[in-house]
């Protein structure tokens, strides 16, 4: 395998888990800053506030989202095991 190839699969390992942790990432970013709006607004200042919602805004991405980050993460592992295929077969020099 060669560092271009090597690189290359790096660089999409790495924006496959940027890809990946988004959905979840902002989600939890916009219900945690809705939490913090309601407890300035209300003056209830309790830090276990927000970990309910947090918690079922994760599990609803989870659930919506699941089935396309299974179908990304199949996708770059057929690939990974495939260029891993093509190294194994390749004539050695």
């Amino acid at each position: 395998m060669s560092e271009a190839a090597f690189i290359d699969l790096l660089q999409n390992a790495v924006w496959l888990v940027i890809l990946l942790s988004a959905p979840l990432l902002i989600v939890n970013l916009v219900v945690g800053l809705a939490i913090s709006i309601f407890q300035a607004v209300t003056q209830i200042q309790e830090s276990t506030l927000t970990f309910v919602p947090k918690l079922l805004a994760t599990f609803l991405v989870l659930v919506l989202a699941g089935p396309w980050m299974t179908q990304m993460i199949v996708g770059y592992s057929q690939r990974v095991f495939t260029q891993l295929i093509e190294v194994a077969q390749a004539p050695k020099k």
